[in-house]
């Protein structure tokens, strides 16, 4: 399956299945969460004209080339007096402009002369170096919609509208697992056999960073009745997240008890690494089968995984920002499936980290992005790729 038409699938299932239910928060914790209703201006910005430069503030039409004499100066938090005609205004940045003034002109263009009179040098226009009356925004405007991630710049823009709380989607809440007896928490001995569990500590962190509320379900171990008994616990969440793949083989119990309590789809992508891949519902709760190899589980996290639980939470644009850069490698021999390579870019060029292999970690931690090849494709050095940073994935 072409990785197109699983993630159009998989968000076919999110619009599906919205979260409704929402919380209103104090400006300063909204940090990465879902907007849950329109932002609209309740006032103009800036709520009158004011003074772009520190300067002078005057009417055009009363400067003939004399000097004009400072009648007033008006500081930013002032209201100032409406100009004495044929007077000019000390004006400092952000000032509100006198009435009758429809110029400011910058202090590096003006002399002081004795008895506080300027002399100007430049020639000057109305307009020039006021900001308008709602130049940024005007009552009833649309600012941000309801699904946008709000982040620094978002919480500053509702800050400059006078909001201290928004109204946001309540957290995705995900429960966590691992599956097999191969697996050992950090910190513990190993044993014949036996590995450290990554995937769940990789996941976990990455799904606070977007906001989610993590249930960390531990590690399910090859036995099928503790697999029913732990599933059964889950049933407060809004989404099962397991790793480990959901197969067909005989050790396959989280599979087993999907298929006796649910139902389970296996997806065979199109994609390197990440061919396995699974979606279905444990007694109506969503479950996303990752496969196990870590590299195989950042790449269908990001692709699939991370768009579909931001689409849940009303997210209209999931996909993470693509653009093309010169390919600095050879790739000679074309595959039958899409290849997301672990690289970062040098001097302007996508390198790729020596080793691809599924189950090597440390590439991603070398790299800067995904390097995207398609299949069927060929490259020589200097060739155009597509290249995905992981700023985009991990944020």
């Amino acid at each position: 399956m072409p990785v197109e038409v699983a993630l159009a699938r998989l968000l076919e299932m999110a619009d599906a299945s919205p979260i409704h239910d929402r919380e209103r928060l104090p400006l300063a914790q909204v940090q990465g969460r879902v907007l849950a209703d329109d932002l609209v201006s309740t006032l103009d910005l800036p709520p009158w004209p004011n003074s772009a430069m520190d300067g002078y503030a005057l009417r055009v039409a009363d400067w003939t080339g004399e000097p004009l004499v400072v009648s007033q100066k008006v500081y930013a938090g002032q209201a100032p007096e409406p100009l004495k005609p044929g007077t000019c205004a000390r004006i400092f940045t952000g000032a509100p402009v006198p009435a009758g003034a429809d110029c400011v002109e910058m202090q590096e263009n003006a002399e002081v002369l004795e008895n506080e009179r300027i002399r100007f040098i430049e020639p000057m226009s109305p307009g020039q170096n006021i900001r308008p009356q709602g130049q940024e925004t005007t009552v009833g405007e649309l600012i941000l919609p309801a699904g946008t991630r709000l982040g620094s710049i978002e919480q500053g823009l509702a800050a400059s509208l006078g909001c201290a709380e928004l109204d946001v989607v309540r957290k995705v809440r995900v429960a966590v697992l691992s599956t097999g007896d191969e697996l050992v928490e950090p910190g513990q001995a190993l044993g014949p056999g036996q590995i450290y569990n990554s995937n769940r500590v990789l996941l976990c962190s990455w799904l606070q960073r977007l906001g989610c509320e993590v249930i960390d379900a531990g590690i399910l171990p090859d036995d099928l009745a503790i697999t029913r008994a732990r599933l059964g616990e889950l049933n407060d969440v809004d989404l099962i997240l397991s790793t480990g793949g959901v197969s067909v083989g005989e050790a396959d119990f989280l599979g087993m008890a999907l298929r006796e309590a649910g139902e389970l789809s296996l997806w065979k992508l199109a994609i390197k690494p990440g061919k396995p891949l699974t979606f279905g519902h444990f007694r109506g709760v969503p479950v996303i089968g990752l496969p196990g190899n870590p590299a195989s589980t950042l790449v269908t996290f990001a692709l699939l995984a991370k768009p579909y639980l931001l689409r849940r939470q009303g997210v209209k644009e999931v996909e993470p920002l693509k653009f093309q850069v010169p390919a600095g490698f050879d790739w000679p021999k074309a595959g039958n499936r899409r290849e997301y390579l672990r690289g970062r870019l040098e001097n302007g060029r996508a390198i790729i980290y020596k080793n691809q292999s599924s189950g090597v970690l440390r590439s991603a931690a070398w790299a800067d992005g995904l390097v995207e090849v398609l299949e069927g494709r060929t490259l020589i050095s200097g060739e155009y790729v597509v290249f995905i940073p992981l700023s985009e994935i991990l944020n």
